[in-house]
């Protein structure tokens, strides 16, 4: 590797000892003598290899014929990513890619201690690698200085621009010197990159490697409908299933990668969150553990599906389907990088099978459909996997030889074997069992193998066909799929039954056929000649006619809890007039001597004489002999001044009071402003109270024991 044309001696001698042999073809085209000093646009696959390769490519501009680097001033190439992690491990790649050489590189990231990063730009770096956003606050702090910049590379520009960062970029790019080298690195060449492209890059190369026509031939892709409800089982069973050394799933939201985190913690899988609502250090933690062996599953959101290099990942699992064809080519790119095989296994719900039709072939790939592992399947797996073992293939050592002797002496072979494969399945989580991907579809059940059964509980009753099933199931010893059509009626429900599950069905509930609460059920051979039942119509109540009479002549219906609230309604029929009021005793008037603590008598019907005259229209005379007694002439008075009554017409121990109410001026009711006279006394009704009650200029209370009123509020009444 110390041959190859246009790459110093001291990088070559780094790849040779990181074990590369060969190059990935986007590394061996950016290594071509012609493309130097000249901007490049590059496509290529995830996982080409292409940190590396834009590092070779700026290598010679950067060292100009030395192997290695001057003290650092200020910055000779800038790489911008559009991720914190992707950045993070952009600079370990050319850390020990540019270590021959003496390289500084610093990084410039979000969510780091910037004052830490000022302090090593200003002792000097020779390459820069950092986000977006935080190397445009370097630059408006001038902690970063741009002036001697000879290259800049940005890579996943697609991603930056899908992230909102285009401002950014131009910012960035406009500070830095006319004179520099781009060089553009996207995975694919979208409207945004070609204009992006052209704004920014002089006469640009556009290198497009065979591995970009060919998307992912190193990943194999399998779609496994699933159950809605066996969702999380079946992402179980996978991982179980393959055994993967390290192994991503890929979830929508932050909420999901928590619940799956939770899920599989619980299962016994180590496992690592990773998404946008950890800190800087808790993703870089997270990883690390993936990356030391520590962590062998990492639940994530797609903020890990750009740019994350995990070693040996083998298996790609996507819990929420992808949004877009970009975002599956890069969760799965994940995986199969660098010449390893991979896996990208797809979750689809059975009503989501359209869905993943679609994202596949706007993908340009190809899967195998099927169902997810099942448990048996799994448990075949760990055999193989078990048998298949190097630790029996491994001769024994000197040291193991007396512990062999002792377990022999002490059991049997058999014994031994067994309580191997306990701890061998033991460190294992056991596999689920899951559903048939339609089972929620309605079962239809052939009418010559079924039986009817009637079940004593109707729509009077709330009967629902979702509350029957289960129960049914759990007291017949029923399955979902022994259970057929299901008929609501008035006061029963029909339910079909297999003819093969009958016999189990009757001897669960027992010789009193009853189920869970006491419910009846009996056979109903007739049921399966009968369509769909519907509910008989409601027989109509009669109509309740209430009479125009006095309140002593109505009496309520049964029915009627409060009959004072009822509508009189109008019949054809002749009024029946009213009959004619008694004249009253001379004297006080009967009906209000009552006693002050006895109740108001309540009406029961409405008021002699017809329906109550609307407020201001005329009022009706009075058929009486008071309203036919001439009244007394009133003495004239100047205005504002307050009439008495005469000594005489005030009854024995009552107190008199004067107030002054202004009266809306309506017929038969005194003027605005007029004042109001009131006489009370014993026996008059729920206004009288003996003399000294209540406060001073008081509202007197309604009944015996009432709190006396206070003064009245300014401006009310």
């Amino acid at each position: 590797m110390t041959d190859l044309p246009g790459v110093p001696a001291a990088l070559a001698r780094a790849l040779a000892d990181k074990g590369y042999a060969t190059l990935t073809p986007v590394q061996e085209a950016m290594c071509d003598p012609a493309l130097a000093g000249r901007d490049v646009l590059v496509s290529a696959q995830t996982g080409s290899g292409k940190t590396v390769a834009f590092g070779l490519a700026m290598a010679a501009g950067l060292l100009d014929g030395r192997d290695r680097f001057a003290a650092a001033a200020v910055p000779l190439a800038l790489i911008i990513a559009p991720t914190r992690e992707l950045a993070l491990q952009v600079q370990r790649e050319l850390d020990w890619l540019y270590a021959p050489t003496g390289a500084v590189i610093a990084s410039c990231v979000g969510g780091m201690d910037m004052r830490a990063e000022r302090r090593v730009l200003d002792r000097g770096a020779h390459i820069v690698v950092g986000t977006p956003g935080r190397i445009k606050d370097h630059i408006l702090r001038t902690s970063l200085d741009l002036s001697g910049l000879q290259v800049a590379v940005l890579d996943e520009a697609d991603e930056m621009l899908d992230l909102g960062f285009r401002e950014d970029l131009e910012f960035i790019l406009q500070a830095a010197p006319e004179t520099r080298r781009t060089l553009l690195f996207s995975a694919t060449v979208s409207r945004g990159i070609a204009a992006l492209a052209k704004d920014y890059q002089r006469d640009a190369v556009r290198v497009a490697t065979e591995a970009e026509r060919e998307q992912h031939i190193d990943i194999e892709y399998r779609a496994m409908v699933v159950d809605n409800a066996d969702r999380e089982n079946a992402i179980v069973n996978v991982l179980r299933y393959y055994e993967a050394k390290n192994a991503l799933v890929f979830c929508g939201t932050r909420a999901t990668v928590n619940h799956l985190t939770a899920r599989f913690n619980n299962r016994g899988f180590a496992v690592v969150a990773l998404s946008g609502e950890l800190s800087q250090s808790e993703r870089t933690n997270a990883l690390q553990a993936m990356r030391d062996g520590r962590a062998r599953v990492c639940v994530a959101t797609d903020v890990a599906a750009r740019g994350i290099d995990l070693p040996g990942l083998e298996l790609v699992v996507h819990a929420d389907l992808p949004t877009n064809r970009e975002t599956l080519l890069h969760r799965s790119g994940r995986t199969g990088r660098a010449g390893n095989k991979g896996v990208s296994a797809l979750i689809v719900p059975h009503n989501a099978r359209k869905k993943a039709e679609r994202l596949l072939a706007a993908a340009g790939v190809s899967a195998g459909w099927g169902p997810a592992p099942s448990a048996e399947e799994v448990t075949r797996r760990d055999t193989e996997r078990l048998l298949a073992s190097p630790i029996f293939a491994a001769p024994g050592t000197a040291a193991e030889a007396d512990l062999v002797a002792l377990l022999l002496s002490a059991f049997t072979p058999e014994a031994i074997t067994a309580g191997f494969v306990r701890q061998y399945m033991a460190a294992r989580s056991a596999p689920e069992d899951l559903r048939a991907a339609d089972s929620k579809a309605p079962v239809r059940l052939d009418a010559a193998n079924s039986v009817w059964i009637s079940v004593a509980l109707g729509a009077a009753q709330g009967a629902e066909p979702r509350r029957l099933l289960p129960m049914l199931c759990r007291a017949g010893d029923l399955t979902r799929g022994d259970i057929g059509a299901i008929r609501v009626q008035d006061h029963e429900t029909l339910v079909q039954l297999s003819a093969a599950s009958a016999d189990r069905f009757w001897k669960a509930i027992g010789p009193e056929a009853r189920i869970e609460g006491g419910v009846a059920v009996t056979r109903r051979d007739d049921a399966a000649k009968s369509g769909p039942a519907t509910p008989a119509p409601a027989t109509p109540r009669p109509a309740t006619v209430t009479r125009l009479s006095p309140p002593a002549q109505v009496e309520p219906s049964p029915e009627q809890q409060r009959p004072e609230q009822q509508r009189p309604v109008q019949v054809d029929a002749p009024a029946r007039a009213p009959a004619p009021a008694p004249a009253p005793a001379a004297g006080p008037d009967p009906a209000r001597q009552t006693r002050p603590d006895a109740p108001k008598p309540r009406r029961d019907g409405p008021a002699p004489g017809g329906p109550k005259p609307h407020a201001r229209g005329p009022r009706p005379p009075r058929d009486d002999a008071r309203s036919a007694a001439p009244k007394p002439p009133r003495a004239p008075r100047k205005p504002g001044q307050l009439a008495a009554r005469p000594a005489a017409d005030v009854a024995p121990g009552a107190v008199t009071e004067y107030r002054a109410r202004p009266q809306a001026d309506a017929p038969g009711r005194p003027a605005a402003g007029k004042p109001r006279f009131k006489s009370k006394g014993p026996g008059m009704g729920f206004e009288g109270r003996k003399p000294g009650a209540g406060k001073p200029g008081g509202k007197p209370g309604h009944r015996p024991g009432d709190k006396p009123g206070g003064t009245k509020p300014p401006g009310k009444g």
